[in-house]
């Protein structure tokens, strides 16, 4: 059992935000479900209340809990990608039905969460030792939306 495990308040839309999700990561399934109960507090339909919900083995938790909250890029969850292919994958499937793209490798997704999806390699470049070569490759990544490894490794090098 994960002991801290992050909840996502939305509104309403909870069964659409499990079904959005796990079709995008590998290893995602719906652990369970909470529906409201018919003489409980809230929707006497017996939809959703809580899920619970894994994401390649990142456990989760869904609460269509109303409207009285949204999310910030305050809080954002982090794609590691091996590949450029991956931050393809990734970027394009996480802008899927209304999502926006920002800047540096951010997104907000249809739903409101704010997401990085960023190449590990691209790390590695800015904590280099040398900082004329990770100031380069960070002034590169800067400037872009979705990040293009092998323009920041470019950069990196000097080309």
């Amino acid at each position: 059992m994960q002991r801290i495990t992050p909840c996502l308040w939305f509104d309403g839309d909870g069964e659409e935000v499990l079904s959005f999700y796990t079709g995008i990561f590998p290893n995602s399934r719906v652990l369970d479900r909470l529906h409201w109960p018919a003489n409980g507090p809230g929707p006497k339909d017996g939809s959703l209340l809580t899920a619970t919900f894994q994401l390649d083995g990142q456990e989760f938790m869904v609460l269509n809990g109303g409207p009285d909250y949204k999310f910030t890029p305050a809080i954002s969850m982090s794609v590691s990608c091996e590949t450029q292919a991956e931050v393809d994958y990734y970027w394009d499937k996480l802008l899927e039905g209304g999502g926006q793209p920002s800047k540096c490798g951010w997104l907000t997704d249809r739903f409101g969460v704010s997401w990085q999806v960023a190449p590990t390699a691209m790390v590695r470049m800015f904590q280099d030792k040398d900082p004329e070569k990770a100031g380069r490759a960070m002034r590169a990544m800067m400037e872009m939306t979705k990040l293009d490894l092998a323009t920041v490794q470019k950069a990196y090098e000097g080309r």
